[in-house]
């Protein structure tokens, strides 16, 4: 993950009076607090204005872009808009769900699913509470590039998939076709499906996101034979229309039991999951990572910021912020 640059922020404009006069208390209470060496917890609010106090929000940060741009966005405005120290912490989702139940992490700000872990953490241990949806539409799947669905056109049919499995044999594949997956804390059903398909097919981990990403645009480049796992949101579907391999149809508890899994990946609405006590506590950062809601062009935009364009986080967010006022507006507490 980029780390942010430490460099001064531009503050953005408030949409109320009120807000005003409680963000120029907090920048005076942030001076104060810097002249004497000590970091800022809490807003003071001037005469007259509720105090709400932040403090410290700790964001798990799973290894993805799409999740780090949402990290950018929030954690800019958490910080500029209401004062809070945010802590950012790189964590794969199982860990996150650990983390939050020790009491080191507030906040998951997408889940993919985790039927399980919502049962383990939110129903039977109570330390999580649901944070609502954000707005992103998740979707994994097997994908080929562009140039293999024309020149192979049947290839987009999983039952013709062993036809073609010489051309996807590598070192790594043991004399079997390569399904190339991304990091091994992904969820992934890839083994099973192979399995239970029958396709002359072993799997092969790439490590991580950025691994699958080279992977494609370099298959696509030089017209060499690759099939993987792949998703979106993920920005790198506006600069190559990897196409997808639909497998038999999804149908709710096809896949419950994980070694027998023989469908296709769930759809996701993506939502956020918080520790309930963080939420408990009344700290406004709660009430604007619940309103936080976007939508894939909007975090596939501040991904390919920070992928593409090698920018800091902090210049991701506010290049989008500065573009979608209303949007976040809406998301700060009233």
């Amino acid at each position: 993950m980029r780390h942010p640059d430490e460099q001064k922020r531009k503050t953005m404009p408030s949409r109320t009076p009120w807000r005003r006069l409680r963000r120029a208390a907090a920048l005076l209470s942030v001076l104060a607090l810097s002249a004497c060496g000590e970091p800022s917890a809490a807003i003071i609010a001037p005469p007259g204005v509720a105090r709400t106090p932040c403090g410290t929000v700790s964001i798990a940060v799973n290894p993805w872009v799409g999740y780090e741009a949402n990290v950018a966005v929030v954690s800019y405005l958490l910080r500029t808009e209401l004062g809070c120290k945010v802590v950012e912490k790189k964590l794969t989702e199982q860990d996150s769900w650990e983390a939050m139940a020790k009491g080191e992490v507030d906040v998951i700000l997408e889940v993919w699913g985790h039927d399980d872990l919502k049962k383990t953490y939110i129903d039977d241990k109570k330390i999580a509470v649901e944070q609502g949806l954000t707005g992103n539409k998740g979707v994994i799947g097997w994908y080929v590039p562009p140039w293999m669905a024309q020149q192979y056109p049947d290839i987009v049919k999983w039952r013709n998939l062993n036809k073609y499995a010489s051309l996807f044999r590598t070192p790594k594949s043991e004399g079997k076709g390569q399904f190339l997956a991304g990091d091994p804390s992904f969820v992934t059903n890839d083994a099973a499906l192979i399995k239970n398909l029958k396709l002359d097919y072993s799997v092969v981990y790439g490590g991580s996101e950025d691994a699958l990403i080279a992977a494609f645009r370099e298959a696509e480049a030089n017209k060499t034979p690759l099939i993987g796992y792949f998703y979106t949101p993920q920005w790198l579907l506006s600069e190559i229309k990897l196409v997808h391999i639909p497998l038999p149809l999804y149908r709710p508890g096809c896949d419950a039991v994980p070694e027998k899994v023989a469908c296709d990946y769930q759809p996701y609405d993506l939502d956020k999951i918080a520790r309930k006590a963080f939420v408990d506590s009344g700290s406004p950062a709660a009430e604007l990572i619940k309103n936080f809601r976007w939508s894939n062009d909007d975090q596939n935009s501040v991904a390919r910021d920070i992928t593409v364009k090698k920018l800091s986080h902090d210049d991701a967010a506010k290049r989008w912020l500065d573009a979608h006022r209303t949007t976040w507006q809406r998301w700060l507490p009233q």
